[in-house]
């Protein structure tokens, strides 16, 4: 398998583990749309692929957080018991349909798309959602707390099973509602350790259906190890201000290309 390993691939594995490690997004908003768009890899193999280089990579980039302590691992608990059930649920719902077929890619590429217009919005608008609304969440009760933070985790599986999106920006602005008292990174570095269970199910399950290309994950994974250390040792370093319009405007274009 790592014979046929792609420096193309590798590196684009590369730039994107960079992503991940500094912003606890990019696996699926930045590397499925990559792969479709620019490589012309079906949309559902571009997701089954992309969650297992997802999986694997924030595996790497936790140990990292981990090492760091900055990982809040009662968040990513709270995390998993909605969005595993919940996983595992869309896997079974999906193995009925014919995923392969042209139906499926155009469902999958329109809810892609939809997905990244929104991680989109979320990075441009997150500081005024939070002044907006980040008061009111500072008094609820913390049984609602966790209650909602399981509620986000099975919304998390839903989406993520589907389209690899969602446990990204999305996922980090409402961990920052529900956790305004917690630093950036320990928020980056906590979702990035929910990713790995919640990605890992997921790409079992599409491999298992078939949608995964394991020489193309080879060379995503060779470039995005080294990628995402480097990217979660300097994610305290680089300005927010700096990556989030790039991103956004990214996601922005490749969204639109894919809904339209």
């Amino acid at each position: 398998m790592f014979n046929t390993v792609d420096p193309l691939y590798t590196l684009s594995g590369f730039i994107v583990g960079l992503l991940i490690g500094q912003t606890g997004m990019g696996g699926g908003s930045l590397m499925t749309p990559l792969l479709i768009l620019l490589f012309g890899v079906h949309p559902t193999t571009a997701v089954g692929t992309d969650l297992l280089y997802a999986a694997a990579t924030k595996t790497v980039g936790t140990l990292v957080h981990g090492v760091n302590r900055t990982v809040n691992w009662s968040m990513v608990s709270r995390l998993a018991s909605g969005s595993v059930p919940a996983t595992a649920l869309t896997l079974l719902l999906i193995s009925h349909f014919d995923i392969s077929g042209g139906a499926a890619s155009r469902i999958i590429s329109s809810v892609l798309g939809v997905m990244l217009l929104l991680t989109a919005l979320s990075l441009v608008f997150r500081r005024q959602f939070l002044a907006a609304v980040g008061d009111r969440l500072t008094t609820v009760a913390p049984h609602r707390t966790i209650l909602l933070t399981v509620l986000t985790g099975i919304a998390m599986g839903v989406l993520v099973t589907i389209s690899s999106v969602g446990a990204g920006a999305i996922g980090v602005t409402i961990l920052l509602l529900l956790y305004p008292r917690l630093p950036m990174v320990v928020i980056v570095g906590s979702d990035i350790a929910h990713a790995v269970p919640l990605t890992l199910l997921a790409g079992l399950g599409h491999w298992y259906l078939g949608s995964v290309d394991w020489p193309l994950l080879a060379s995503l994974l060779t470039g995005s190890v080294p990628g995402i250390i480097i990217g979660s040792y300097v994610s305290a370093r680089v300005p927010d201000a700096v990556l989030r319009p790039i991103l956004a405007a990214t996601l922005t274009v490749v969204g639109g290309r894919l809904v339209f």
